[in-house]
C-alpha cells in the first residue's frame, strides 16, 4: 500500500475525526490530544491491499447498502425514494418508498433486511413530509426478480430538518433492530429522555419496545449523540457507533445500554467528571465527517465523507483502546456506507453526487476493497 493511501495511524487516546458538512463557525472548546503508547493490532486485523475495483457505477445519491443472502445487495438512493439490486454488475430497480421527501439531508435513508420463516422483509428509514420514520415491507421474489410490498410502519414522529436526521439502522446479534437518530438541528433534544431525537434506539422486528431496554417503555438505548450513523458489533456482541460532531471532535464510542454520550455539554472527550461516556477515538472536524461502520474480520472499517477517507479502527479487546489509520484519502471522494463483501472483502459506496461532493466519471459507484492481515499500527500525529 503505497504512503499516499494509508495516513499515519492514529491512537484512541489521540485519534481526531470531520464534519465538514454541518459547521455553524464557531469553535467550541475541545480536549487536546495527548499522547498514548503505540497499539499493536489484535491477530484478526485486516487493513486495505491494493486499488479498489468498481463493482457497479452510475448511482445517484446513493445512501446506505444491505447485502442479502443470494450474494445479492440492495442499495437505496436518497432523493429518489428508489432501491436498487445490485448483481453481476448491473442494476435493477426493487421499488421506490412511498412517501420520501428528500430536502437537505433526507430522504431515504439506512436499510436492514430480516429474514423469516414465512419471507423478508426491508426495512427503511425515511424522511416523509411531516417526520422522520421507520418502515418495513415485503421483500417479494417473483421468478428471480425482487418487488416491494406495501409498508408498514413501526415508528413515526422523530422530528426531522435539513440535517441531523440520523437514519442508520441495522438488526444486531440480539435479533433487535437499532435506529440512530440525529438531533434535526435542535440539540438539547439529546438530552431530553422525553425526546427520541438524539439518541440510537432499540426496537423489535415489529417495531415493540423491548422488555430489557434500559427505560421501561421507552425505545432509547442510549443518549446525548448529535448525529450518529454507523453501528457495527463485534463478536461478542458488543455494539459500537461512529457520530458527526459539530467544530470540533467527531466520535467512535462503544455504546452501552443507558449511557450518555454527553452531546450537546460535551463533543469528543472530557465528559467522564459530568457522568458522560468518552469516545473511544476522536477525530478533528476535517478529517473523517463518520456515517457508515462495519467490521470485517477483526477490523472495523468507517466510511469518512467530509475526510474523503477509508478508515480502518481496531479495538484492543482486552483494555478497550482504539487505534485507527486512514486510506485511498482523496482517492474515492465522499465514503457513505461500508458492508463486508463477498470472500472477506470490503465494499465501499461512494457518495459524490449528493450536492455536496465533486462527482467523477462513473460515481457514484460501488467499490470492493481486498483485505489483508494489517503489519501494524504506530502512533499517529494527526497528519496524512
Amino acid at each position: 500500500m503505497t504512503s499516499a493511501r494509508l495516513a499515519s495511524a492514529a491512537l484512541a487516546a489521540l485519534l481526531v475525526g470531520a464534519l465538514a458538512a454541518c459547521t455553524t463557525g464557531a469553535e467550541p472548546p475541545g480536549p487536546a490530544p495527548s499522547a498514548s503508547p503505540s497499539l499493536a493490532p489484535p491477530p484478526d486485523a485486516l487493513a486495505p491491499l491494493g486499488d479498489p475495483i468498481d463493482v457497479v457505477t452510475g448511482l445517484a445519491a446513493p445512501w446506505s447498502m444491505v447485502r442479502l443472502n443470494d450474494g445479492s445487495t440492495l442499495v437505496s438512493e436518497r432523493d429518489s425514494g428508489r432501491v436498487l439490486r445490485v448483481e453481476g454488475g448491473a442494476t435493477t430497480l426493487v421499488g421506490t418508498v412511498p412517501g420520501v421527501v428528500h430536502e437537505g439531508e433526507g430522504g431515504l435513508l439506512g436499510l436492514a433486511v430480516w429474514n423469516t420463516p414465512d419471507g423478508r422483509w426491508l426495512y427503511a428509514y425515511l424522511t416523509t413530509s411531516a417526520d422522520n420514520r421507520v418502515v418495513r415491507m415485503p421483500l417479494e421474489s417473483v421468478d428471480g426478480a425482487l418487488a416491494l410490498g406495501a409498508p408498514e410502519v413501526l415508528l413515526s414522529g422523530l422530528a426531522k430538518a435539513r440535517n441531523h436526521d440520523g437514519g442508520r439502522i441495522a438488526f444486531g446479534p440480539d435479533d433487535m433492530l437499532y435506529v440512530t437518530v440525529g438531533d434535526a438541528g435542535v440539540p438539547e433534544r439529546a438530552q431530553d429522555p422525553a425526546s427520541l431525537n438524539g439518541k440510537i434506539l432499540r426496537m423489535s422486528p415489529e417495531g415493540v419496545v423491548p422488555a430489557d431496554n434500559p427505560t421501561r417503555g421507552s425505545y432509547v438505548y442510549s443518549l446525548g449523540h448529535r448525529n450518529p450513523q454507523g453501528l457495527a458489533w463485534n463478536d461478542d456482541g458488543q455494539l459500537y457507533a461512529a457520530e458527526f460532531g459539530q467544530d470540533t471532535w467527531d466520535e467512535f464510542n462503544s455504546i452501552e445500554p443507558g449511557a450518555n454520550y454527553g452531546w450537546p455539554i460535551v463533543e469528543g472527550r472530557g465528559g467522564e467528571e459530568q457522568g458522560f461516556v468518552d469516545p473511544l477515538v476522536q477525530w478533528p472536524t476535517d478529517e473523517a465527517s463518520p456515517s457508515g461502520l462495519a467490521r470485517v474480520g477483526g477490523t472495523f472499517f468507517l466510511a469518512g465523507l467530509g475526510g474523503q477517507r477509508l478508515w480502518a479502527i481496531d479495538v484492543d479487546p482486552e483494555t478497550g483502546a482504539a487505534a485507527a489509520s486512514a486510506s485511498f484519502v482523496g482517492e474515492l471522494g465522499r465514503l457513505r456506507d461500508v458492508v463486508p463483501g463477498p470472500d472477506g472483502t470490503l465494499w465501499a459506496l461512494t457518495n459524490n453526487t449528493d450536492g455536496r461532493g465533486s462527482p467523477r466519471p462513473g460515481d457514484d459507484r460501488i467499490v470492493e476493497i481486498r483485505l489483508a492481515p494489517a503489519a501494524g499500527v504506530g502512533t499517529a500525529d494527526g497528519s496524512d
